[in-house]
C-alpha cells in the first residue's frame, strides 16, 4: 500500500504534479478509477471485518479474553507503528528522530495535553464497541453504530459552527428512523439469542460509544486546526496517552483477574487477528482515503452493512425479517443521503423548479468555486473513527 499511496498522491496533486504530467489522460484517468475501487474495498473490508471478528471472538467458546487488554495491546502496536513510520520519514537518522520527537511531544507539551481529552475518550469508545458487540448481533450492530454520523453531524453544528442542507437534516432523521425501527425487531426477539447477551446493555453500549465517537472527533479536529502535525505524530501521541489510559481502565475494571490469569489470557489467534486488525486496519484506511470521495465513503458503508448481514447470516445463523430489512434499508439509503456533496443535493432539491439546469453556467458568469470533500467527511468516515478523523485535522 506505500507504493499506491506515493504514487496516488502525486497523481492527484493536480496538473503541476511530475507524475500526472508524464502520464496520458487515459492512463491517469484509470489509474484514478483503480485506486478508487482499492479504496472501496479496503474501507468495505474495514468496516465489516472488524465487526465481524471481534464478535465472532467474543462468541466463541472456552476462556474469554480480557478485552481491556486487547485495547491496550491494539493501542501499543499503532503507535510502535507510527513511531516506525516517523523513523522511515527522517531517513534512519536516530538523531534527528530524536530531536523530532523531543521537540513535537515535549517542548510543545500543551499541544501534546490536549490530546489526552480525545484519547480518554477514544479508549473509553474502544472499550464500549467491544460491550456492545459482545451483546448484539452483529448486523445489527452495524446499523445502529451509524448512529455516529447523526452524532458528528450534531457535535459539529454545536461546536464548529457548521451548516447542513435540509437533505442531510432529513437524512439524519430518515437514518435516527431507521435505527429505531431495527431495536425495534431486536427488542421484539426477532433473532435467538444466548443467554448471556444483554440487548440493553448493548444497546447503551453502542449509544455511548456513538456519542463519544461524535464528539471526539469534532473535539479534536477543533483542537487542530492550523497545526501542522502529521498524522503519524499524531497517532503517537494519541497511542502514548491510549496506552496510559488503557492501562488504569484495564486496572480499575479486570486488574484482579488480569493479574490473576494473565495478560494474556484466552488470547487465540482470532484474537490475535481481532487485535492487528484494530491496530492496523485503520492506519490502513488512513492512507488510502484520500482517494475516496464522499460518495464512495457512504457506498463504502452502505456495503458493509449488506456484508456484515450476509456474513452474520452464515457464521452466526442470524435472521433477517422485513422489520430488519426496512431498518437496514432506511440506514443505507441515509448514509448515502447524507454522504452527497452539497452541489448534489441543491441540484436534487431544485430538480422540479423551472431554472436553467444546475449543471449549467450562465453566460458571463465564473465557474462556482469547487467544493472541499473536508466537509462532507464529517459523518462517512468508516467503523474506527478515530484515525480517519485524524486524517481530516491534520
Amino acid at each position: 500500500m506505500a507504493a499506491v499511496g506515493s504514487g496516488g498522491s502525486t497523481a492527484a496533486a493536480g496538473p503541476g504534479a511530475v507524475s500526472a504530467g508524464a502520464l496520458e489522460p487515459g492512463t491517469a484517468s484509470a489509474a484514478h478509477r483503480r485506486l478508487k475501487y482499492i479504496s472501496l474495498a479496503v474501507l468495505v473490508v474495514q468496516n465489516a471485518s472488524l465487526i465481524l471478528s471481534i464478535r465472532y471472538a467474543r462468541t466463541l467458546p472456552g476462556d474469554r479474553f480480557f478485552a481491556t487488554t486487547a485495547v491496550v495491546m491494539a493501542e501499543v502496536l499503532k503507535g510502535l507503528t507510527c513511531l516506525l513510520l516517523l523513523f522511515a520519514q527522517k531517513r534512519g537518522n536516530v538523531k534527528h528522530l530524536v530531536l523530532f520527537l523531543h521537540e513535537a511531544v515535549l517542548v510543545q507539551y500543551v499541544d501534546t495535553l490536549k490530546l489526552a481529552v480525545p484519547s480518554l475518550i477514544y479508549t473509553l469508545q474502544n472499550n464500549l464497541q467491544y460491550v456492545a458487540i459482545s451483546n448484539l448481533p452483529a448486523a445489527t450492530f452495524q446499523v445502529t453504530y451509524q448512529l455516529k454520523i447523526l452524532t458528528t453531524a450534531l457535535f459539529s453544528v454545536l461546536m464548529l459552527n457548521r451548516s447542513l442542507s435540509r437533505l442531510q437534516w432529513a437524512s439524519l432523521l430518515l437514518l435516527f428512523t431507521g435505527v429505531a425501527i431495527v431495536q425495534a425487531q431486536q427488542a421484539g426477539g426477532g433473532s435467538p439469542r444466548p443467554l448471556d447477551q444483554n440487548p440493553g446493555a448493548g444497546l447503551a453500549a453502542v449509544v455511548a460509544s456513538c456519542l463519544s465517537s461524535g464528539f471526539a472527533g469534532v473535539y479534536f479536529e477543533k483542537i487542530l486546526k492550523g497545526s501542522s502535525g502529521s498524522v503519524w505524530l499524531r497517532n503517537l501521541q494519541l497511542g502514548l496517552f491510549g496506552t496510559a489510559l488503557g492501562l488504569v481502565g484495564l486496572w480499575w475494571a479486570e486488574g484482579t483477574a488480569v493479574a490473576r490469569r494473565g495478560f494474556f489470557f484466552g488470547y487465540t489467534p482470532a484474537v490475535w487477528g481481532v487485535v492487528l486488525n484494530q491496530a492496523f486496519g485503520g492506519l490502513l484506511v488512513a492512507v488510502v482515503v484520500k482517494y475516496a470521495d464522499n460518495i464512495l465513503k457512504g457506498f463504502a458503508t452502505s456495503l458493509s452493512i449488506v456484508l456484515s448481514t450476509v456474513a452474520s447470516i452464515r457464521l452466526f445463523g442470524f435472521h433477517v425479517d422485513p422489520l430488519f430489512a426496512l431498518g437496514a434499508g432506511l440506514v443505507i439509503g441515509a448514509v448515502y443521503l447524507y454522504s452527497l456533496p452539497r452541489g448534489a443535493t441543491k441540484a436534487i432539491a431544485s430538480a422540479s423548479t423551472f431554472g436553467p439546469c444546475p449543471h449549467q453556467q450562465p453566460p458571463g458568469q465564473p465557474p462556482p468555486p469547487k467544493l472541499s470533500s473536508h466537509r462532507g467527511d464529517l459523518g462517512t468516515e468508516p467503523f474506527l473513527p478515530k484515525l480517519l478523523t485524524k486524517v481530516k485535522g491534520s
